[in-house]
């Protein structure tokens, strides 16, 4: 790891990659900041090369496996999904008139950001992703295991299809999910 984080060497191979929330809250466990990361997503497949093999958001992190097509580097869309959504959750969570934790997220979002140079005000994701090259079947197997296990230790679903806000069914019962995705 250098002093700027983890590197991505080659930026059009697939990786598995974990983004995780300042401080692990429980963000994601409202529908709407889950689907506004659904929406970003969605929008990077569109329009910025992104490919989608797998993906699952818990209710802190989100793992994916993606890659680029060679139009686009994988750390440039990478950035750019974190920022918008980092800049769209908060303006939901500052414009929300229903949520309970309203002030306590975005305290802690706020000294987090303040603790950070790279941030004028808030800071919303953790600055590592720790980007895992996927270079042959072994490694992709076992992160696609991790990534649909995710839900099923945790408790909130029984069978890896079961669960909402991941590719699992796509996989699993070859149905379609919430984001299409490139099959591996």
């Amino acid at each position: 790891m250098s002093d700027r984080g983890y590197i991505i060497r080659n930026q059009y191979a697939i990786h598995f990659i974990t983004f995780s929330v300042i401080q692990w809250i429980d963000i994601f466990t409202r529908k709407v900041y889950a689907d506004n990361v659904i929406d970003s997503l969605k929008y990077c497949k569109a329009n910025k090369g992104l490919k989608i093999y797998a993906w699952c958001i818990m209710s802190n992190h989100l793992h994916l496996i993606v890659s680029t097509d060679e139009n686009n580097k994988l750390s440039d869309v990478i950035r750019d999904f974190k920022k918008f959504t980092s800049v769209s959750i908060l303006a939901e969570l500052q414009n929300s008139t229903n949520e309970s934790r309203k002030n306590w997220m975005l305290w802690i979002f706020k000294k987090a950001g303040e603790g950070n140079n790279r941030n004028k005000n808030y800071q919303f994701w953790q600055q590592d992703n720790h980007p895992i090259e996927l270079d042959n079947s072994e490694i992709i197997d076992s992160k696609m295991d991790y990534l649909y296990q995710n839900p099923v230790r945790a408790g909130l679903v029984r069978k890896e299809e079961d669960y909402l806000y991941s590719s699992g069914i796509d996989y699993y019962l070859n149905e379609k999910g919430l984001i299409d995705i490139d099959l591996l």
